[in-house]
């Protein structure tokens, strides 16, 4: 009786949630942002990484420059430009330069505000002053009869750091995956408060509480049905985010020779994420939703859960936190610290496990109380 029960819920609440366009709308419009997320992202990251020099080639000199340094310049492409200081600094003002550099017995200062194109330049400059400080050291010891390859060639420097089309890629995907997580709050909200606040203002609780169904079955059917459309919300995200992935990986220059598919520790890690985090939502969803007397109210209370999933994750992931046992127990950012992990090749199945558990810990302990919020006459009335 309990199953047919339940599934008589359940399948009402599914009915329902198709045959509201708005739902429909938060389920299957909202993960379409993801591709323009990860286009957009790769886009931005192509202009920065092939942004042509003649933009931030400008550099005014507050001193003259003497023939070496006019030929290092040259050959660096740096358009440069003599004046005073005065003079440089209302040109610099008017854009008519990039960067001005002025000249105090030894000491070189490179002026100008903070923007992406003095960055720029100021990097370009920085390259042309150690190529122009590496000439002079050559020439000194050269005057005093030393080999100069003797004295700079005594180490050998590799490089083995992260390229920055990887972190771009690694940058671009996590991001994705943090849009998937909002995207499944997102499309929990709107049925969460339909299938309680709603039903309420409606006035048809009133009317499925008089069948012969314990409140338990209803509760835990309205709590399935908001899962499920989560999970078909988080899955076509998932796929999407596939999708777009692989066409910015063949649309743009900084992925070349990379392969931006997920890896297959990645993709089933992701899955895990989407199912877990959809029953999570939705219990937390339906028990704020169920104490609101009005639709609007319950949409009220339900707008901070949209910055609480988001934040964490992306605030963890700029300052570069990692995932550690106890930070595996915190939910909404144990996803995301994980995910960064398998994302780089690194699967601790430890913190996973710890994830999975108080994932479905606070699930449990959620479903305990929207149960006790069903069964009283002042929270339902």
């Amino acid at each position: 009786m309990m199953k047919t029960s339940l599934w008589y819920v359940l399948k009402k609440e599914i009915r329902e949630m198709f045959r509201d366009k708005k739902s429909l709308s938060m389920m299957l419009i909202i993960p379409l942002m993801i591709p323009s997320l990860v286009i957009g992202m790769s886009y931005l990251f192509e202009m920065q990484m092939h942004k042509p020099i003649e933009a931030y080639n400008k550099i005014g000199f507050a001193y003259s420059l003497s023939d070496p340094e006019k030929e290092i310049l040259a050959n660096m492409n740096i358009n440069y430009i003599e004046k005073s200081f005065h003079e440089l600094e209302i040109d610099y003002n008017n854009e008519l330069v990039d960067l001005y550099v002025s000249l105090d017995g030894n000491v070189y200062t490179i002026h100008g505000n903070e923007s992406e194109t003095t960055t720029f330049a100021s990097r370009l400059v920085e390259s042309y002053f150690d190529v122009y400080k590496e000439y002079l050291q050559q020439e000194y010891l050269a005057s005093v009869n030393v080999n100069p390859q003797d004295v700079t060639n005594i180490i050998e420097l590799k490089n083995e750091v992260q390229k920055q089309e990887i972190y771009f890629a690694n940058y671009v995907t996590n991001y994705a995956f943090l849009f998937i997580i909002m995207a499944i709050t997102v499309s929990a909200t709107y049925p969460a408060t339909d299938v309680t606040a709603g039903e309420k203002e409606r006035g048809t609780l009133e009317t499925l509480l008089t069948f012969p169904i314990k409140s338990r079955d209803i509760i835990l059917g309205k709590f399935l049905s908001v899962t499920f459309s989560s999970f078909i919300t988080g899955l076509v995200s998932l796929l999407l985010m596939i999708i777009s992935l692989l066409i910015a990986g063949n649309m743009y220059s900084i992925y070349e020779g990379q392969n931006l598919m997920l890896s297959a520790s990645s993709f089933l890690f992701s899955f895990l994420v989407i199912v877990l985090y959809s029953f999570l939502i939705s219990g937390f969803c339906i028990a704020i939703a169920s104490k609101s007397k009005t639709f609007k109210e319950a949409q009220s209370a339900l707008t901070p859960l949209n910055f609480i999933c988001f934040f964490p994750g992306m605030i963890a992931f700029m300052i570069n936190i990692r995932a550690t046992a106890l930070l595996s127990l915190i939910p909404f950012l144990n996803y995301t610290l994980l995910y960064t992990d398998v994302l780089n090749g690194v699967v601790d199945y430890f913190n996973i496990f710890l994830m999975i558990c108080s994932t479905i810990l606070i699930i449990l302990f959620v479903l305990v109380i929207i149960i006790k919020q069903y069964k009283s006459e002042q929270v339902l009335f």
